[in-house]
């Protein structure tokens, strides 16, 4: 796999209790008392981070219009509690533009981010390619192949890698031509008559593997993967903006 590009926006902290400014990401926001909202924040350093923005829907205040989704920002929070207080905001970028299905496809990644990620928990490399999804996004590059990096990324961040490359009761190599079944707890392993498990091909694992699905089959095939695998982490709780999609791409 590739090795994720470093952001070079950010700023990191000097102290556990206050922050300088680094580089981050609003994945939600929700209204908060009259005049403020609640954040689920992504930066980079900190990983996922609940803060309260006082005063942010007030059209004089300074978050007015920035706490954004999508938006490459600059924040500094303080505090101690599990839930901060964001003291400042600045847009480092331009925001990146999603619309139609690439909207959608923002909102699971947000989501997903949402419901796996840990708060305090950092993930450098993870944010890195959270930014570059982002951007393939709004480039209208192949959405399920997108979706696919990234989900594997993710997995492989928060302790739930897939693997990909040897079966795992024999230990030998995946072959492209043969077909295994994955087992969620375990790993692949060659298919045989009324197997349980998720039917898929060597050669789209060897190929999710190396960032290079192609073809129907091999996309299909990915995405019956990976919303297993992923349903078995999220547990009953459905993801919304999956059900806003219908379907149709994610």
């Amino acid at each position: 796999m590739m090795n994720a590009p470093c952001i070079a926006w950010g700023i990191g902290m000097t102290s556990s209790h206050k922050a300088s400014l680094e580089a981050a990401y609003v994945l939600h926001s929700r209204a908060y008392r009259d005049s403020s909202l609640l954040l689920d924040i992504f930066s980079r350093e900190h990983g996922r981070v609940g803060a309260v923005a006082k005063g942010a829907k007030q059209a004089k205040s300074k978050f007015n219009g920035i706490l954004q989704p999508f938006g490459p920002l600059l924040l500094s929070w303080s505090g101690r509690s599990e839930l901060m207080t964001l003291t400042d905001a600045e847009l480092q970028q331009a925001p990146i533009k999603l619309k139609g299905p690439q909207l959608i496809s923002g909102f699971y990644v947000n989501e997903l981010l949402t419901r796996l990620l840990q708060r305090h928990d950092p993930h450098q490399q993870l944010f890195d390619i959270y930014h570059e999804t982002l951007q393939m996004l709004e480039k209208g590059e192949h959405e399920e192949q997108v979706l696919r990096r990234f989900e594997y990324y993710l997995l492989q961040e928060t302790g739930y890698g897939l693997i990909l490359d040897h079966d795992v009761e024999t230990g030998e190599d995946i072959h492209s031509g043969a077909q295994y079944c994955y087992h969620i707890e375990r790993g692949p392993v060659r298919a045989v008559d009324n197997d349980a498990g998720i039917l898929v091909d060597g050669a789209t694992l060897l190929a999710l593997q190396d960032e290079n699905l192609q073809g129907a089959v091999q996309l299909k095939q990915a995405k019956q993967l990976m919303r297993a695998v992923i349903a078995h982490q999220l547990g009953d709780k459905p993801l919304r903006s999956r059900e806003l999609a219908m379907q149709k791409v994610l």
